[in-house]
């Protein structure tokens, strides 16, 4: 299948194109590179650099590609940034995707796969989260993503355009085999903010509140293998292709991690110390967030296989090691 990724040379669309072309699909990629790097993409993919916001680029491309289906991970990703910036979170999100979902029904596109976020559901409400929990975003990020979803299901109706979007709960890790080597920019998530520690970049990890009632006062999150993501992506053309309806899916394990297990687990994998301070909570982080992932199971044959917190860690740190940006402690 030609298939375009759209967002293919940021951290998690070019694990996805990766996974997309060792399936033997023909793959194109579409990012304007200001959170991506031309260091993600491989030899055989078409690389397109350019923005979803610039609608004559977008039905360039289409025409150069002739994608049968597309990958939409192309957004800003701030939750926090979101509500202090909600105009360009909503032209980045909202104002791009419609363009590109303008761009695939003028070309005929028959699948679109969209990187969704856990952030649509706001604070849970039961624990572990299914596809059936209430959609109450608590960040306009989160409400820029269902808004997405929402038009996706428009667009399925009125133009035949099926689509599967993947609503991912706390992406971690990096390709086993060293294939993606970019390490994020100005990252914000735990796990690299700790590697980053670890790698003596800065100088501790801030724990966002120590009381909350968890086994150890930190916040739990579900954390998923950036490659089991991936995974996730094909087979969601897989189904797509078989001629099955479109699907708003869950990606997580239904297993959590605290802060503090997840810098002690660092610790051990990296042989470092890694200083944290505890600051006050931040507004609106829920205690625990678990994701119940057994409809991507059921209608994917899905697993997340490589999303132990071990590996999650491991593989991130060999990237940072690979990336030569780890100094000697106390440095």
């Amino acid at each position: 299948m030609r298939i375009l990724v759209v967002g293919g040379a940021g951290y998690i669309g070019a694990h996805a194109a990766r996974d997309l072309y060792d399936r033997g699909h023909d793959i194109s990629v579409l990012d304007d590179l200001s959170t991506g790097s031309r260091q993600n993409l491989f030899p055989d993919e078409h690389f397109f650099e350019g923005s979803i916001l610039d609608s004559a680029f977008l039905g360039w491309v289409f025409d150069q590609v002739r994608p049968e289906g597309v990958v939409h991970l192309a957004a800003l990703k701030a939750a926090g940034e979101s509500m202090s910036e909600p105009e360009r979170y909503s032209e980045h999100n909202v104002t791009g995707s419609i363009n590109l979902l303008n761009t695939c029904s003028s070309h005929s596109v028959k699948y679109f796969v969209f990187s969704s976020s856990a952030a649509t559901y706001g604070a849970p409400q039961k624990l572990p989260m299914d596809e059936t929990h209430p959609t109450s975003p608590e960040n306009y990020y989160g409400y820029t993503k269902l808004a997405v979803e929402a038009m996706l299901s428009w667009y399925d109706r009125l133009k035949n355009l099926r689509f599967v979007a993947l609503r991912y709960f706390n992406a971690a890790g990096y390709d086993a085999r060293g294939r993606v080597t970019a390490l994020e920019k100005n990252p914000a998530n735990l796990l690299p903010v700790v590697m980053e520690v670890a790698a003596g970049l800065r100088p501790n990890v801030d724990v966002f509140g120590d009381d909350y009632p968890t086994a150890d006062g930190t916040g739990v999150r579900d954390y998923i293998h950036v490659s089991d993501l991936a995974t996730a992506h094909s087979l969601a053309f897989e189904y797509l292709a078989a001629g099955a309806s479109s699907r708003i899916l869950n990606l997580g394990v239904n297993r959590g991690y605290s802060v503090l297990e997840v810098i002690r687990t660092a610790e051990a994998v990296t042989g470092r110390a890694i200083p944290f301070r505890r600051v006050a909570r931040r507004p609106g982080d829920p205690p625990t967030v678990i994701a119940d992932a057994s409809l991507a199971h059921r209608v994917l044959g899905w697993r997340a296989n490589e999303s132990n917190l071990e590996h999650l860690i491991s593989t991130t740190w060999e990237t940072y090691l690979r990336a030569g940006v780890v100094r000697e402690q106390g440095s």
